[in-house]
């Protein structure tokens, strides 16, 4: 398997930081996909401009058709999805968007990522990996006195955003215990 990664949602904040340490540590190639909503900026990825280990798509998690003809061209070896609507006050006002992005367009880029998988042989289904990245606002709110947050504490979403996350993050444990889809959430 080639050294390939597929990173959704790359130009975003956290995405283009981790994009930008991957290719400057020579760890391989990354195809970035994002939508470039107002979460995403291609200002982040300004000195990857003409580098030829990144390679910037204009796209959306949730074009199915998009990520499996991306998937089939670079082979990627992981997949790293960032893309997710992510402002709480946003999602008050326009729940949609993060309805459509968190949950439905994990699903689509889940189902890609899956029939992909299905094709490897078995040495390179063995080394691959999604890795979803979720948001400790899944947990709920902390107050000043509280415990810090652990891989135990419940889920209490308290906003159309952190549910949305929580209910992606549920379709990605779904995927690895229905159909060993090898993934990691962060």
């Amino acid at each position: 398997m080639n050294n390939t990664i597929l990173v959704t949602g790359g130009a975003g904040f956290i995405g283009s930081n981790f994009v930008l340490a991957w290719v400057k540590q020579g760890l391989g190639h990354v195809v970035n996909l994002d939508k470039l909503t107002y979460a995403g900026n291609l200002e982040n990825l300004v000195s990857l401009e003409h580098n030829p280990h990144h390679l910037f798509v204009h796209g959306d998690i949730g074009d199915q058709h998009l990520v499996a003809n991306l998937l089939a061209e670079h082979k990627p070896c992981a997949v790293v999805n960032f893309a997710a609507e992510s402002h709480v006050d946003r999602s008050i006002h326009g729940p949609e968007d993060f309805i459509q992005t968190n949950i439905v367009g994990t699903f689509h880029l889940l189902e890609a990522v899956r029939a992909y998988w299905g094709t490897l042989n078995t040495a390179d289904k063995a080394g691959f990996r999604f890795l979803h990245v979720s948001t400790d606002e899944v947990y709920g709110s902390l107050g000043k006195d509280d415990a810090a947050f652990t891989e135990t504490t419940p889920y209490a979403p308290n906003s159309p955003y952190s549910a949305s996350k929580a209910s992606s993050d549920h379709l990605v444990r779904s995927y690895h215990h229905t159909y060993g889809l090898p993934t990691l959430t962060t």
